[in-house]
């Protein structure tokens, strides 16, 4: 009995035509270029297909700490000064160990009060210890420190790709790096500018505005840094910090300053939301409005309303770029002012408008892949590719005959539909996932063996055509679902835990190997059945 076959035909031909839409999309005209303009917009490729930018970045957790520790430095202050406990000094007496705080003037009498306030305040994240001499050592807990290291890399990958994504890169690589203890590797496709590139990803922009010590003389600043730090009463105090800068905004030929401020910021990092350039002024000056978020508009507030007359410093990357006096109360906008260059300005906006780094970042490799590198590669994994087609297709024709064509179809097929699942999901193209289209064609060339020498022990056997052909496709489905199966678990581990490269060979692997499902099994078995459908009784298979 002859089998209805329209609507696995028409089922075939729709996904022939939706997968082929993945590819090509809608092409402007049928030029050749205009076809592969269509392609490479849905089908990205790789750093080692295109060239672009490598980078092994390595991730100064130190700095974070350090951060942290000031922010301690300044709320341990603030609450034994709201407490009427009081302290000769709170620092960080070992550069080289920024986890450790001490504590040192207290009074004796009020000794077990410090020591509720440290533990109760602090107590879940350092270790409170106290000496005979009435001084108080803070020290971070060991889960405390893993656990701000661990965050301060994901939120330097976090920052990195949101740079990246402004930058317009296409299908970035940026992760964590398993050769080193923090560090991050990234891969930029098609980007050729690696200094530009690392500038941005390496800057802290740091946007922070910080008390001036010293009055006007201070706004001023000093000629030299021993000048700055021995204004303050002959020594620098613990709680204050010298920087250098130019306060006319970062440009011309004026010499640095050096300035004494507070260490601990007013507002900064988290405090702003959002930064834009502003056009070039009367005076030739160009810069950066900054918008703070709600919480640093307040705190920006209460302490420019208390300190009407004093002077404050915009500090960018730990260099002063203005210095003003605060006339009034100021909530939640401000602005940098200098004679930058437009691409410093778009830059600057760009990386406070996407936060800045939680620790600074030193590179420990970059390099830059060339286009014609990636040329050579695709020419050769193409060759590799249609020689490896063309060959196995001969075969079949060759060892099966008149079957051999309903393999070469389903090989079709299946490049087809590989290649639009990567258009549709617009996955990357790696000179691995080249391989893996060259694996997948193995496979599918290796399900159909196993369907056609099922069919021929079947005709062997003395059964008809349509019996054999039914059996043949019974029983070798299973194997071939197991083989299947258990390619794709492996394939799913690579991508799980594999770099760029690998999880490329991955994907298309397990693209491919589900498209041969599809093909093998569903295409091949509708074309032997249309052709039995109209053999004359008694005709054999051509297998």
């Amino acid at each position: 009995m002859k089998k209805n076959l329209n609507g696995k035909i028409v089922t075939i031909i729709g996904v022939l035509l939706v997968f082929l839409y993945g590819i090509f999309g809608l092409p402007h005209g049928l030029s050749g270029k205009a076809i592969k303009d269509a392609i490479t917009q849905r089908i990205h490729l790789g750093l080692d297909l295109q060239g672009g930018a490598h980078l092994v970045l390595q991730v100064v957790v130190k700095d974070a700490i350090n951060a942290e520790t000031d922010n301690t430095v300044a709320r341990i202050e603030q609450d034994l000064q709201t407490a009427r406990l009081t302290v000769g000094s709170v620092l960080k007496p070992d550069p080289n160990n920024p986890q450790m705080i001490k504590i040192t003037g207290t009074d004796a009498a009020h000794s077990s009060d410090v020591r509720n306030e440290l533990t109760n305040r602090f107590g879940t994240e350092y270790d409170v210890n106290g000496a005979a001499d009435n001084s108080w050592t803070l020290t971070m807990k060991p889960s405390v420190l893993t656990d701000l290291q661990s965050r301060t890399v994901d939120q330097s990958i976090e920052t990195i790709r949101d740079r990246v994504d402004k930058l317009g890169v296409s299908e970035p690589v940026i992760q964590k790096y398993g050769l080193g203890d923090n560090q991050i590797l990234v891969e930029l496709p098609g980007i050729e500018d690696l200094d530009r590139v690392r500038d941005i990803i390496q800057s802290t922009s740091r946007l922070e505005v910080h008390e001036v010590e010293g009055g006007q003389a201070g706004a001023a600043g000093y000629a030299t840094e021993q000048e700055a730090a021995t204004s303050q009463a002959g020594a620098l105090p613990p709680d204050d910090v010298v920087m250098r800068g130019t306060p006319d905004g970062g440009g011309g030929d004026n010499p640095d300053r050096y300035f004494v401020l507070k260490r601990v910021s007013i507002v900064g990092g988290k405090d702003f939301r959002d930064a834009s350039a502003i056009g070039v002024n009367d005076t030739g000056r160009q810069g950066v409005t900054f918008v703070l978020t709600n919480a640093g508009g307040e705190k920006f507030y209460d302490y420019t309303s208390a300190h009407v007359g004093s002077y404050m410093a915009i500090v960018l990357g730990d260099r002063v770029k203005n210095v003003a006096v605060i006339k009034g109360p100021i909530r939640d906008q401000g602005q940098i002012e200098g004679t930058f260059s437009r691409q410093q300005i778009d830059d600057l906006s760009l990386t406070l408008r996407t936060g800045a780094l939680p620790a600074s970042i030193v590179p420990l490799e970059a390099r830059t892949v060339g286009a014609s590198l990636g040329a050579d590669s695709i020419n050769q994994g193409v060759i590799a590719a249609v020689v490896g087609m063309l060959a196995v297709m001969i075969f079949m024709l060759v060892y099966y005959r008149g079957a051999g064509i309903n393999a070469d179809l389903a090989l079709f097929l299946n490049l087809v539909i590989l290649l639009g699942f990567m258009g549709f999901s617009h996955a990357t193209l790696t000179l691995p996932g080249i391989a893996g289209v060259i694996l997948t064609i193995g496979m599918g060339v290796d399900s159909n063996v196993l369907i056609f020498e099922r069919i021929r022990e079947e005709i062997r056997a003395g059964k008809g055509p349509a019996q054999a052909v039914d059996q043949g496709f019974a029983h070798a489905w299973i194997t071939i679902v197991d083989t299947h199966v258990t390619t794709i678990v492996s394939a799913a581990i690579l991508f799980m835990f594999g770099t760029g490269p690998v999880k490329g060979f991955a994907v298309t692997l397990v693209f491919g190997l589900l498209a041969n499902l599809f093909t093998a099994v569903f295409v091949s078995r509708v074309i032997f059945d249309s052709h039995v459908n109209h053999k004359l009784v008694g005709q054999k298979l051509s297998i």
